[in-house]
């Protein structure tokens, strides 16, 4: 079983960002995305401030949103990445296999990657993210480099927007049909 210790504020910076893009599709009609809980179970808790200090996962998680864009399943994972270079250990197994299965039933899975030296945003589709998972189950690398993405899909911020992924999934669809 998995432990949980309190790590701070890290990520929820990206998760700040990606609910607040969620709300703003929602309320616009456009989206109705969730994020996914990851159930635990508190084993220590600070009687003072009664927060929890540790835990253990109940189980793997698989994703951290999943939902509905314009009639379509859509499931994605936050990552953060500190450096050029994203190690492929930040991903599980688990959650690869969840995410081929739910592309296969025609739903668009994701990665949003937040690249915080560079302050940038990248959709990896889980095809792309094959390519890179594949090398390293075939002994190669087991991380890909930030100059191996594709341009276009690098997020620009828009008015009020800092993760505007509709438009990164209309591209990654638009390429599917060509």
């Amino acid at each position: 079983m998995a432990t949980w210790n309190s790590r701070g504020l890290r990520g929820s910076l990206l998760e700040d960002m990606i609910n607040m893009a969620n709300e703003k599709y929602r309320d616009n009609g456009l989206a109705l995305i969730q994020k996914v809980p990851t159930p635990i179970t508190p084993i220590n808790i600070d009687k003072e401030s009664r927060h929890i200090t540790l835990a253990y996962f109940d189980q793997k998680s698989t994703v951290d949103y999943i939902g509905v864009v314009q009639g379509l399943p859509v499931c994605f994972d936050a990552k953060e990445c500190a450096a050029d270079l994203f190690t492929l250990q930040k991903i599980h197994p688990h959650q690869v296999q969840f995410m081929r299965d739910f592309d296969r039933q025609e739903g668009i899975a994701f990665f949003l990657i937040y690249f915080t030296a560079r302050d940038v945003m990248y959709y990896m589709s889980i095809r792309e993210l094959n390519v890179f998972w594949d090398r390293m189950e075939n002994g190669g690398r087991k991380s890909f480099r930030i100059e191996e993405l594709k341009d276009q899909y690098f997020m620009k911020h828009k008015s009020g927007q800092m993760v505007p992924y509709l438009d990164m999934i209309q591209i990654d669809l638009n390429e599917r049909d060509s």
